[in-house]
């Protein structure tokens, strides 16, 4: 049940008020819950993220892959080049005649 009182001011002023009594009044309690948008939201940004991690992972697997097929193709042309030094060198050197006995 509301209160009402007058105050007067020293200035001549006069004041009503009118105050409300808080153990009367009811509390209104409201719960919102969200429609569940967000989850989905979190759900697929989640999803996403999956999939750059392994995109990122197979092309890191590829790399390694590309990068051991180079060091075989360069050790087989440095084996292969150093094949052909020896086979210039060993047809650089004349035959040589066996010693007369």
């Amino acid at each position: 049940m509301p209160t009402e009182r007058t105050v007067e001011h020293p200035d001549g002023r006069i004041e009503r008020i009118t105050e409300n009594d808080p153990a009367a009044a009811p509390v209104v309690v409201e719960s919102r819950r969200g429609g569940g948008l967000g989850g989905v939201v979190a759900l697929i940004i989640g999803l996403a993220l999956v999939g750059l991690i392994g995109w990122f992972l197979i092309n890191m697997n590829r790399n390694d892959a590309v990068e051991s097929n180079a060091i075989a193709g360069a050790a087989d042309s440095v084996g292969g080049a150093a094949e052909n030094i020896g086979d210039a060198a060993r047809d650089a050197v004349p035959d040589r005649q066996p010693p007369a006995s």
